[in-house]
């Protein structure tokens, strides 16, 4: 009888084989979601701190300069509900990299742009990027059992705040250093590597179902967009009264009373608005509109004052630089917030989240408004902010993840991510006006009452906040805690289902487990 030989080890480690790359792909899925959103936050800020010295090299007034960052917030509220709305299809990792590749393009010609109008159109390119977070939360949703990927949704919900943090003071540090063009250079090579990492992590293919695309109702949407956005930038200029300001919002209110009853007739709309009928998912658009507003009105203004020389009789005297560290701590005080969002809501549920980081936020404001004697008072009243925050907008997407179908997601997110770029939008063109109505005939700088103004109304935005988002859930403490319910189908049966990662779940041919005694509870 005789053996057969065994191969002989040569000590060389066993080649990887497809399940190995199958767990590291699962493992680097949400660092890669997390690096792109923020990337792609932190290079749609990089045009703020530099309109100045862009609109100086191009010779165009400040005014004119402050569609550098204008027409990205205008692309990125344009592109959001079309990837939203593609993100519940298929072909989440082709709308990825499309607009990764879109970002590049963008920072590669604003980088090498001669003339002003080659800077718009790059700026407008990098824009596309502020579409990715209701897809990357699609992603998310669908990839990742239901504990992280709450997590995860709420830490990209907070991309777009920590990459503001991160946007100034890297802007101002390298455009001291090398020059503005350098900025956008670092945003084509960092955004790159996250281009390559998505092709290499993501799922090739996702498993939602390929929909006719809703063109016409795209259309309406983004010229309404288009008109609101160019009144609340070019209305103080124009003069709001005017007639030109005037007839703008009047063709946006006809677009939006043709689109509403449109998307509601439609089989497959661009944005499903019967799920605004859900108190969830209303809370979470209204809250969302009032606290972008509140947090335009504060971060410019506390950069801008500590940008102010002393002799003015306030101001710090801070350069470039200096004023964008002050946004660090904003950075870090959201991401903090949102690793205890979990924790807070099995301790006191999740009606008084919003409330409670609307009330931080407004004491954050109030307290600059009184107090802003000392440099060190802007970094506390900045990192204050960034916990109130990470709470409201960390926890805004669960709600309307918990009450819409995992098919919807990208959808209700996607319109959802307009209403704060509306509302980002709103907070800029009202802090510019407030500051413009306290600059006396003959002064370059506002006067410090401006200042005060500002934040003011921005704390009484987020007091509005909190009350808005504890009375419109509704009754009793679980309102919100609730998932979405599909008729016929039993709630733990739904959380399971929607857990299905790497094969588990009816999907993967699994069998759901019987629901446990809690999940029977009404």
């Amino acid at each position: 009888m005789t053996t057969a030989a065994k191969p002989a080890v040569t000590g060389s480690p066993d080649p990887i084989g497809p399940g190995d790359l199958k767990s590291l792909r699962r493992r680097l899925l949400v660092p890669t979601l997390v690096l792109a959103g923020s990337l792609t936050a932190v290079v749609s800020s990089l045009g703020a701190p530099l309109i100045p010295t862009l609109s100086r090299a191009d010779g165009v007034s400040l005014s004119t300069g402050e569609w550098i960052l204008t027409i990205t917030l205008l692309t990125g509220a344009l592109a959001t509900p079309v990837m939203g709305r593609l993100a519940d299809g298929p072909r989440q990792r082709a709308v990825i990299l499309v607009a990764l590749a879109a970002v590049v393009a963008g920072c590669v010609l604003s980088a090498v742009s001669s003339g002003f109008t080659v800077l718009i159109i790059g700026r407008a390119l990098q824009g596309v990027g502020l579409g990715l977070l209701p897809v990357a939360m699609a992603i998310a949703r669908r990839n990742l059992p239901p504990e992280q990927a709450r997590l995860t949704i709420a830490t990209l919900s907070v991309t777009s705040v920590i990459g503001v943090g991160l946007g100034y003071p890297v802007t101002g540090l390298i455009a001291q250093v090398l020059g503005f063009r350098a900025a956008y250079w670092f945003g084509a090579i960092t955004v790159t590597g996250s281009l390559v990492l998505a092709a290499l992590v993501l799922p090739p293919r996702s498993a939602g179902t390929s929909r006719r695309f809703d063109v016409v109702g795209a259309a309406l949407l983004s010229l309404a967009v288009i008109g609101v956005s160019v009144v609340l930038s070019e209305g103080g200029a124009w003069g709001w009264a005017s007639a030109r300001s005037l007839g703008v919002i009047a063709a946006s209110v006809v677009l939006l009373s043709a689109w509403i009853p449109f998307e509601l007739r439609t089989a497959d709309p661009l944005v499903d608005l019967r799920q605004v009928r859900d108190r969830s998912v209303l809370t979470a658009d209204v809250s969302g509109f009032l606290i972008s507003i509140a947090m335009y009105l504060l971060l410019p203004v506390i950069v801008e004052f500590v940008q102010i020389p002393r002799s003015a009789g306030y101001g710090f005297t801070a350069s470039l630089v200096v004023s964008g560290l002050v946004l660090i701590p904003l950075s870090a005080g959201s991401f903090v917030a949102t690793r205890f969002l979990v924790v807070y809501e099995r301790r006191f549920g999740s009606r008084t989240m919003i409330p409670l980081g609307s009330v931080v936020f407004a004491i954050a404001a109030t307290f600059f408004a009184v107090e802003h004697s000392a440099l060190w008072e802007a970094f506390v009243t900045v990192a204050v902010c960034g916990l109130g925050l990470g709470f409201t907008t960390g926890a805004m997407p669960g709600f309307i993840v918990r009450a819409v179908a995992q098919s919807e997601t990208g959808s209700a997110m996607g319109f959802y991510q307009v209403v704060r770029s509306i509302g980002l939008t709103v907070g800029s063109a009202l802090s510019a006006a407030v500051l413009m109505a306290h600059t006396r005939p003959g002064q370059a700088l506002p006067d410090v009452d401006g200042f005060k103004v500002a934040l003011i109304i921005a704390a009484a935005l987020c007091l509005a906040t909190a009350v808005v988002s504890f009375v419109l859930p509704g009754r009793g403490p679980d309102a919100t805690r609730r998932p979405h319910r599909r008729r016929g189908e039993d709630l733990g049966v739904l959380l399971r289902n929607e857990a299905g990662l790497g094969g588990a779940g009816p999907a993967a041919g699994g069998k759901p487990l019987p629901p446990g005694p809690q999940e029977d509870r009404p």
